[in-house]
């Protein structure tokens, strides 16, 4: 019987498992990246201001809108935190679950209130009476969606009033070098090290939006620990190839060049 070569006996051990650990991004103050596309926002939330404040809005109410990823909800925490505010994701807000965060916001801790993601709420009556409760509680409301009040789909006309009425404020879609920074942060988290010339690779491919980059990363990561690989261009044109553009791009020389992460 002969022997094994050493090439066969390593083809023959079972792979390593990855664990794939759920990833949960951090929303603080400190890592929150500030930019042009986002100033009105944290202007009209103050974000710069380190005490709470009284808000200026009218009827104390105000709707940030923007694409998936722009930093909505990470604005909204910090905002939150900031001002004793009771933190529900829109989600949440069932027909069973309505009462209980009714109950919750008399809650004496509680000085303001946020609804992220407010336009996935099928509950309308519980949204209504949220906004009324804090209304007549003198509560801070701020509300986020992807889209402004007169682009949702509103049956009940007493919302659909308050909503339009609404103070509105837009997170615009991030420029180049904040795409930049939010690519080598997300990849940074998942701890996935990159050389310079595939992060240059991607950016020029990539869709220029914030979801199309926390989508290309959240694939990444999942594809590495599948693999037990790392980031290559292969790689990337295998589970990015709906999202990749290639049209008159000079196709960049893969290198083995690493790219060690700081804080950014």
């Amino acid at each position: 019987m002969q022997k094994k070569s050493q090439q066969q006996c390593l083809m023959d051990q079972p792979r390593q498992l990855a664990l794939p650990f759920p990833y949960h991004p951090r929303f603080i103050h400190s890592e929150f990246i500030s930019a042009p596309s986002n100033a009105g926002a944290r202007t009209w939330l103050g974000i710069n201001q380190h005490i709470r404040s009284i808000p200026s809005w009218p009827d104390r109410r105000l709707l940030v809108w923007g694409d998936s990823g722009t930093g909505k909800t990470h604005l909204l925490q910090i905002w939150a935190d900031r001002e004793s505010a009771l933190f529900l994701p829109g989600s949440i807000l069932s027909e069973n679950a309505s009462i209980y965060w009714l109950q919750k916001i008399k809650e004496e801790w509680v000085k303001a209130l946020v609804i992220d993601d407010a336009d996935v709420i099928t509950n309308h009556h519980a949204l209504l009476h949220l906004l009324n409760l804090a209304k007549e509680s003198d509560l801070p409301i701020v509300l986020s969606s992807r889209n402004p009040p007169s682009r949702w789909s509103v049956d009940l006309l007493d919302l659909a009033s308050r909503l339009r009425a609404m103070t509105t404020v837009k997170i615009e879609q991030p420029e180049d070098n904040l795409l930049r920074i939010l690519l080598l942060r997300l990849l940074a988290e998942r701890q996935l090290v990159v050389s310079s010339s595939m992060i240059d690779w991607l950016l020029v491919r990539l869709p220029r939006t914030a979801s199309a980059i926390r989508e290309a990363v959240h694939r990444l990561d999942k594809a590495t620990l599948a693999d037990g690989g790392g980031v290559t261009r292969n790689l990337a044109i295998r589970v990015l190839e709906d999202l990749l553009s290639f049209d008159s791009i000079e196709s960049l020389q893969e290198t083995e060049e690493p790219l060690f992460f700081f804080d950014f």
